[in-house]
């Protein structure tokens, strides 16, 4: 036995649904295609910038001239570098814009621990031809100056040194009053009083720590003139009454040295040479093999993003970006990383250049401050045998990434729109289709009875279809007309036999008496006998058939009356008693009477079958029970007989026709008797049941009816009474 078929498949709907989820394949491609076209842009313009960085490099390439531009040498002065600064400088003496990137860029003055008093520490900027400076200073005792004193060497100050573009030396003091904004003075020679009004080219701002102060300023680079030389010192007065002098602190050089730092910048022939070469959005810089800026030219464009406008649409981005994550790992096998990256942006920037300067070009993907991604490629500048520097070129990739996410919330828009357009076409398909193959279900169940009998000849739902459910169903229809026409030939037969067959039978039976009167020496012959119970035998079973093929069309012609079903019974069951002395029949019944709408013809008929077929059953010498009882709806006749119980698959079939579960052995009974008592039954809107007794010795066949209205109310509750008090057979054996 095959074991696959019992299992049944899924059903329409699911397999519609199922056929539907195939269309995930289209956004699935389509996120491989964006993706893939964003690693194509992403390396095509990494390529042309390293193009555009090579290009660059060609014309610096054995100039040492232009590296070493500045008006001494390098190496003769303690150096105060200027770094490049990606973002708008705000003076507010915080240092969170200045950026991370350069916390390791950070210069100490005065002792070794760099914690004694009046010691600080400092760093350089430039942006925008600005100079910008930080300072953290060692001062625990901070003294502002006073208003009504006119030296102002009197007070806590930071002072200036430098060379100014017509040669002469420039001195000014940054003096608080108060934290906040401090004024600037240009200073006489001995640093006491100042030259004329506030400089107010540079702005400083000083605010009080624990430990002392955090200072930020600025000044035009214009200033400082063309060797850049440039010093600074802080001037600690720790007494407020007496306002001496307690320390200063420089950022001398190196002993034997000038008495001027340099702060080395940009080269102007450089700067000269790479600022017609900038294109928007995209910053290019040359930097010395020391790692230093020497020029730089434009800037990464920043992105220029709407502000966010409320939609219908926020929504369902804000899903997709929560499980794009998981979609893309589950789409392409690779982890998606957005937001911070693992390694820092500064790392990346700082080992690309290091590469770029070991002689490898190179272009990295990377992040800035500002969440936005840029290309960095960087190329070698070189010189015979060695590396002078390196440019390079870094260019946002704001385009390529408002390209790939407009074009993914696209698709992720459109795919979710035609999902969910498809799936309800779908469903509403597979509804529709479902309900059309229930209805023609339910009517072509309908068609036949639990009995197999025909109750109609053609179906109405789906006749007029033009589609494969409209074949099925004028198929099960012109199936149904053709069951119909063969059961009513079936029906039919019956009658047409008792006609033809009682003729033959008539003078078969005249023939058998007149031979019977002609020779008496055969009379009681065993042949003649047999003769003729074969002849009343036939007579018999075409008169059955007869009987059942008419019972439906006579049960619809006769009237109902109320009688006595309890004085029926009785009658009925001494009657049995007098035909048939070798059985015993007992009756058992209630002390009233029990009145139900019926055909008492029919009844006995119906009893006649029950009783028969007890009767050729029973065990010898056990009586026959025949009993009713009464509920406060109902009546059930109960016939017990016992003798050979009944197997549980023949139970369902028992009362259908033209079966019989007598045997091959007897051929005379073709299965119509309880048929008939099931037809009686139901025309009386009652039905019948068999079933075996409660221990198993015997089988009870029990017919319940209904009552007659009105009639039986006064009596219900003792009938009830009576019905509990007295169990059925069946329940008793």
């Amino acid at each position: 036995m095959n074991p696959f078929r019992r299992l049944k498949g899924p059903r329409l709907g699911t397999k519609l649904m199922l056929l539907g989820m195939l269309l995930l394949v289209v956004p699935w491609f389509s996120y491989r295609q964006l993706v893939e076209m964003e690693r194509l842009l992403i390396q095509g313009q990494s390529h042309a910038q390293l193009l555009t960085a090579e290009g660059i490099s060609t014309l610096f390439n054995g100039r040492e001239d232009l590296f070493n531009d500045l008006p001494v040498a390098v190496q003769d002065y303690e150096s105060l570098f200027a770094h490049p600064l990606q973002s708008a400088i705000r003076l507010d003496a915080k240092f969170e814009d200045w950026g991370g990137q350069l916390d390791n860029k950070v210069l100490s003055f005065g002792s070794v621990t760099g914690d004694t008093d009046g010691d600080f520490r400092v760093l350089l900027g430039e942006r925008g031809g600005q100079l910008y400076v930080f300072m953290w200073i060692n001062d625990p005792e901070p003294v502002y100056r006073k208003l009504d004193l006119l030296r102002l060497d009197s007070a806590d100050q930071i002072r200036l040194s430098f060379i100014r573009t017509d040669g002469e030396d420039g001195r000014i003091s940054l003096i608080p009053t108060e934290p906040g904004v401090a004024t600037a003075y240009e200073m006489d020679a001995d640093w006491r009083f100042a030259k004329g009004t506030p400089e107010n080219r540079v702005q400083a701002v000083l605010v009080q720590t624990e430990k002392g102060w955090q200072a930020e300023f600025r000044l035009p680079l214009d200033m400082l003139g063309s060797s850049r030389y440039f010093g600074m010192a802080f001037v600690d007065v720790d007494d407020p009454e007496a306002r001496t002098i307690a320390n200063n602190t420089q950022t001398l050089p190196k002993a034997g040295k000038e008495s001027f730092n340099l702060v080395v910048l940009r080269s102007p022939e450089v700067l000269n040479i790479v600022k017609g070469l900038g294109y928007s959005g995209a910053r290019i810089m040359v930097i010395d093999a020391q790692k230093q800026v020497r020029a730089e030219t434009g800037a990464e464009q920043t992105s220029t993003t709407s502000p966010d406008v409320d939609s219908w649409f926020d929504t369902p981005l804000e899903v997709f970006h929560f499980l794009r994550p998981y979609l893309h790992e589950l789409t392409t096998g690779e982890t998606w990383v957005s937001g911070s990256r693992p390694e820092d942006s500064t790392a990346i920037a700082d080992r690309t250049i290091a590469s770029s300067l070991n002689g490898e070009p190179i272009a990295v993907r990377r992040e800035i401050d500002n969440d936005q991604e840029i290309i960095m490629a960087a190329h070698p500048i070189v010189s015979e045998d060695r590396i002078l520097g390196t440019v390079v070129v870094e260019q946002n990739i704001n385009e390529i990434m408002t390209f790939q996410r407009s074009a993914i919330e696209q698709v992720v828009l459109f795919s979710v729109a035609s999902l969910f357009t498809v799936f309800i076409a779908l469903l509403a398909f597979a509804g529709r289709l479902a309900w059309r193959i229930r209805n023609l279900r339910r009517e072509a169940s309908a068609a036949i009875d639990q009995y197999g009998r025909l109750r109609t000849n053609e179906l109405s739902n789906e006749i007029n279809s033009g589609d494969e459910i409209g074949d099925l169903a004028r198929s099960v229809s012109n199936m149904l007309s053709k069951l119909h026409q063969h059961n009513t030939f079936l029906e039919n037969m019956p009658r047409t036999l008792r006609h033809e067959i009682n003729n033959p039978l008539n003078t078969l039976n005249t023939s058998l008496e007149n031979l019977a009167t002609e020779n008496p020496e055969i009379e009681g012959s065993k042949y003649l006998e047999s003769a003729k119970r074969g002849v009343i035998r036939i007579g018999s079973i075409v008169q059955n058939l007869a009987d059942a093929a008419n019972l439906e069309e006579s049960l619809a012609a006769e009237e109902l009356e109320v009688i006595d079903i309890h004085l029926l019974l009785r009658s009925y069951v001494n009657n049995c008693s007098i035909t048939h002395k070798k059985c015993s029949f007992v009756y058992k019944g209630p002390d009233f009477p029990v009145y139900a709408a019926v055909s008492d013809f029919r009844i006995e008929q119906m009893l006649d079958k029950i009783v028969d077929n007890a009767i050729d059953f029973h065990r010898t010498n056990s009586p026959i029970k025949v009993q009713l009882d009464t509920n406060r709806d109902y009546l059930q006749i109960t016939v017990a007989n016992r003798g050979p119980t009944l197997p549980e698959e023949d139970r369902r079939s028992l009362f259908d026709s033209m079966v019989s579960h007598r045997g091959s052995h007897n051929r005379l009974h073709f299965g119509l008797g309880l048929y008939v008592v099931r037809v009686i039954a139901e025309h009386h809107a009652g039905f019948v049941r068999a079933f075996n007794l409660a221990d198993n010795s015997g089988v009870a066949i029990m017919v319940q009816l209904p009552l007659a209205e009105g009639i039986n109310d006064q009596r219900s509750g003792y009938a009830d009474e009576e019905t509990s008090a007295t169990p059925p057979i069946a329940q008793t054996g």
